[in-house]
This record gives C-alpha cells, structure tokens and sequence, in this order.
C-alpha cells in the first residue's frame, strides 16, 4: 500500500493519497483544488487515480474532491448520512455507515462519526496485502492529535441556530461508539493540524493512534467516566473565532465548488497599465510584499496580502468574492509564481486573478501610516482596534480596546467609526496590516498602524514601569 500525507501549511490542511501498488489504482481523500498535485503523485508512482471521496462539507477551505473526479475520470463518493437539510447538492457515489471504496487490495470502509458536521465519516483503511484488519483511520475533523472537531461551525458559518449542543452530544457517541472500540494500535490521520481554526487545540504531531488518544487526550477521562455533560461544556469552551469566509466555504462545498478546468497563463502587465486601470477601478490589487517591504509605500487602494505562510487564509479576510467580482491583479516575482499564487487563492475560492505585475516603479505610493504606543495615551479619543484571536486579547490587552478577529472585521464595517481614528493591531503587525489596508481600500481615511503591535505597546508599558 502506498499512504502519502498531502499538507498545506497556509491552511494546516491534510490530504490523502492511498493506493495499491498491486493494481496500479489510488484513491484521494480530501483532496484541495490544485489538483496537479496528485496528479504528480499518481504519475510518480504509475498509479491511477480510480475514487475521490471527503470526508465532510468542509469550511476552511474549498474542496477539490469534484475538480479531481473531472480530471480524472475518477468516481466521486459523497456522505449520504446526516439530516435532510445538510445533504450535498451535487452528484456523486452515495456512501453510508459501513461502505467501501476499494482499490486493488485496499479498502476504505466509511464510518459515520457526526459531531462535527452531521454527515461527517471517517475511514478504516486497510491494507490487504498484509492484513484482514483496518491498522488506519482518516479522521477528517472528528480526532484531531489532542483535540476533537468543533461542533459549533453550523451556528458560526451556515446560519445554523444551537445545533453546537446536539453536534457536541454527538461527537460524545461518535468516541464512545466507533472510535474507543477500536484496538489501541489503529492509527490515526485526522484532516488539519496545529493553526487550524476547526480545532481549539490541535497538535502539531501529524498522526496519532487511538490508544494514545485514549490514554492522553483532554478527553478521554469524560470518556472514561461517561462525564457528559462535563464533556460537552469542555467541548464548547474557548473555541476560537470563526473567520467569516468559512460561511461561502460551506455554502460552495454543499452546492458543488466551480470546475477550474485547464487555466490560461495569468496576463502580465506593466506598472503603467496596472496603474490605469486601479485608476479606473477596474481590478484589485494585491500586494504581496512583508509588512516590512512596504516601508517605501502602498499603491493607494491595494490589498497588502503577504506571499507568506497564512497568504491564502489572510487573503479571505479582506476579499470576498461574492462582493466584489472585480478582476485581481498579484505582485509577484514571475509567471510561475502569479500561477502559484493563483493556485492558493483557489483554495479558498478566490478564483478571479486575472494578471501579476512584477514591480510597481513609477506607480503613485503613500507611506503606510503608524504611529509609536508612546503617542498612544496622548491621542483624543482614538477607536483602537485588536484584531487578534479571543485567547490572545484574554491573555492581555490594551485598556479600552475593542476586539474583532482579523477574519471578520470586513464583515462588521457597521460596527467601525465612519469618521475619527482607529488604531490597529495584532500581536506583532502582520495580519493587522493586512485589514488595515482592506480598511483603507474600503474608504476608511485614518487608520494608523500601531508600531510593534500590542508586543510594541506592552514593552513600552514594561519601560514606563521600570523607569
């Protein structure tokens, strides 16, 4: 059996590619939207992909399951369990509690573990060339390495109204009924890792086994004590923030994501032409140099997303694309970067990069403004806004604060001064600066950046303390 863990780090995401050497056929679970890269695996290893399947109605990322099975000729299986109102809404091969998707001398048995999502499965995979037994389970978001899938992202992202306390019931039984019968060496791969905002504590360790879990993880005495209740209320406590753009993932992964097919190379353009048509309003741009790189100044109007580690995640805060349908131009070093790029907005169904400029030279720029924590206290009346997570702003934050995560700050424009001036930050600047430009692009005129964000702020209030 071949087994390959497929991950993206910008969305602590995992994807599968599991298939028999014998035969010569794969299937992929939870595949994202460049499906090239399976494609590579497949090829590498003269295998075909015969079967796609998920595991659930994702909301972190858009799914590539449907892009896969059409490149690919492959059968798609979809979950069949779950509720009337919660069912896909597109085609695919009907999977229930107990079916199977084989390849070659591999079986992936679905095993039907709502809490999460009420149609979720997992998978018992094993491998019958050496065993009559599954020894893996793909857990998807339902065992997560030290942590368990939030039950409360139908109320959070898709409008659904107290469902977190049946979906945390539910994630009691789906344990206590089909996965702490397992035997302890059962493996377990779950669907996303540390950074995860489907999780409120994952592990960076990308597997795990059930035994493990049974003997270490936070929940596994309420298992042991049969603690309900006790699990329920742990269960929902601290969950973080869900960004809003989880609610367009669920919509999309239920309805049935777009097909991107064979895309043409991305358009390059000069910074003249790039400039005429910001001028005209006709394209967004994105930025995607550090914050520290913009010290020579932002085209007025563009979108500063860097091309790091959280660029797709970050990108999602400040364009939705449901809104705004306008064309996207990308900074960025080459052609083979632009379509890389354009791969990773993908992934969260950003799907409209159009073009890429390779330097901004002669285009108009205004410096980023910022002003030192030392001024701070000296400002009349500024709106200062924390956009970081609620387990940071609990673990310290400046007085008078008002705190809206990054993710969900363009959504929530009604709840920002229209005239005034708000004071931004994170913990060290990076996501601040990028909604602090969607902010500017929006129509907001002062919006200061704090320098050193709230770590900026704390060790000036340590300085002044021990002065």
């Amino acid at each position: 059996m071949l087994f390959e863990r497929i991950y993206d780090e910008d969305l602590a995401q995992a994807s599968y590619f599991i298939g028999c050497q014998r035969a010569g056929t794969a299937v992929v679970v939870d595949p994202r939207r460049d499906v090239g890269v399976y494609l590579d695996v497949a090829e590498k290893n003269g295998m075909e992909i015969v079967a796609v399947t998920e595991t659930h109605i994702h909301a972190d990322f858009l799914s590539g399951s449907r892009e896969l099975a059409a490149a690919t000729g492959a059968t798609l299986y979809l979950s069949d369990e779950g509720d009337a109102d919660w069912k896909y809404g597109f085609e695919g091969e009907k999977l229930h509690d107990g079916g199977e998707i084989r390849v070659g001398n591999v079986v992936l048995r679905a095993v039907h573990t709502p809490g999460h999502t009420p149609e979720h499965l997992s998978f018992l995979v094993t491998d019958g060339a050496t065993s009559e037994e599954p020894g893996f389970m793909l857990t998807g978001d339902f065992v997560f390495v030290g942590d368990l899938g939030r039950p409360d992202l139908l109320d959070e992202a898709a409008g659904g109204k107290d469902t977190r306390f049946v979906g945390a019931r539910q994630l009691y039984a789906s344990l206590r009924d089909k996965f702490l019968v397992l035997p302890d060496y059962v493996q377990v791969w779950p669907g996303h890792g540390a950074g995860s905002a489907c999780g409120k504590a994952l592990g960076a360790v990308p597997a795990s086994t059930v035994g493990y879990e049974r003997l270490f993880s936070w929940w596994g005495a309420h298992l042991e004590r049969r603690d309900e209740e006790g699990f329920v209320e742990a269960l929902l406590e601290g969950q973080p923030d869900a960004p809003v753009y989880f609610g367009r993932m669920k919509r999309q992964n239920k309805s049935g994501p777009a097909l991107l097919g064979e895309r043409s190379a991305p358009v390059h353009y000069d910074a003249r032409k790039l400039g005429e048509k910001l001028e005209r309003g006709e394209v967004a741009f994105i930025d995607t140099r550090s914050r520290e790189a913009l010290a020579g100044g932002m085209v007025p109007g563009a979108l500063n997303v860097p091309a790091g580690s959280s660029f797709a995640t970050w990108a999602s805060w400040v364009i939705d694309p449901e809104e705004d349908e306008r064309p996207i131009v990308v900074l960025a070093d080459d052609e083979a970067d632009a379509k890389a790029l354009r791969d990773r907005l993908s992934y969260v169904g950003i799907d409209g990069v159009e073009g890429y400029v390779t330097g901004l030279e002669g285009l108009e720029k205004e410096p980023v403004p910022t002003i030192p924590p030392s001024e701070l206290d000296e400002m009349e009346d500024p709106f200062v806004l924390d956009v970081r997570a609620r387990s940071e702003y609990e673990a310290g934050h400046i007085p008078g604060a008002t705190r809206l995560h990054g993710g969900r700050v363009m959504w929530h424009l009604d709840e920002l001064p229209t005239g005034g001036t708000i004071v931004i930050h994170c913990q060290s600047g990076a996501r601040a600066a990028v909604v602090a430009s969607a902010l500017r692009a929006a129509g907001f005129r002062s919006v200061l950046e704090l320098e050193g964000s709230y770590e900026g702020w704390e060790n000036t209030r340590k300085q002044r303390v021990s002065a």
